[in-house]
């Protein structure tokens, strides 16, 4: 069995920002995510049996969605500012029917459909809270960020290894999105 799960890669050209505010957050208990890992996750689909890697590749390349721009604009929290689990950066773009279309070429394989997408970017996860005003007021200074514009013309699906010094991912497949 391989953890995996279906993202949006973030061009290389975001990694500088993303690295000043990943130092910027980092505070016992807050896990920032390596600055060159950071994506979109489109579906998380857990551990599957490795002869499922093809068919599902197969099937993800029935998506019918064409490339489109998107904009990496925004941070905030999940689930709420009182209970901070995720810090995020937000995504803007035609993520909304991507998703759906990923529901859709999936639903044969029987995973769990998300009952609300969010399209984001995870930027750190909060292990343990101890000085909630001070992580408030560091959300609060990059809430307007604005990384900039990107295409989004492919899907990957990836493998997930977690490791004590954080997870590795491997991309299994790139599915490009049909014009």
């Amino acid at each position: 069995m391989i953890r995996t799960f279906i993202a949006v890669e973030l061009p290389e050209k975001f990694i500088p920002e993303i690295e000043k505010m990943s130092s910027l957050l980092r505070a016992p208990g807050i896990k920032p995510v390596d600055p060159g890992l950071v994506h979109i996750t489109m579906k998380f689909l857990g551990d599957i049996p490795e002869d499922k890697v093809e068919p599902i590749a197969s099937a993800l390349s029935r998506i019918n969605c064409t490339p489109f721009e998107a904009r990496i604009r925004g941070a905030g929290v999940f689930p709420k500012l009182s209970y901070i689990k995720v810090i995020w950066l937000g995504a803007q773009g035609d993520f909304d029917t991507l998703h759906r279309e990923i529901e859709r070429v999936l639903s044969p394989f029987g995973f769990e459909k998300e009952r609300q997408f969010t399209p984001h970017a995870t930027l750190a996860r909060v292990k343990q809270l101890s000085e909630k005003a001070g992580l408030l007021e560091k959300v609060k200074k990059i809430e307007n960020i604005d990384l900039g514009a990107m295409k989004v013309e492919a899907i990957s699906l990836k493998k997930s290894t977690l490791t004590p010094r954080g997870p590795v991912y491997e991309t299994l497949r790139e599915i490009k999105l049909k014009s």
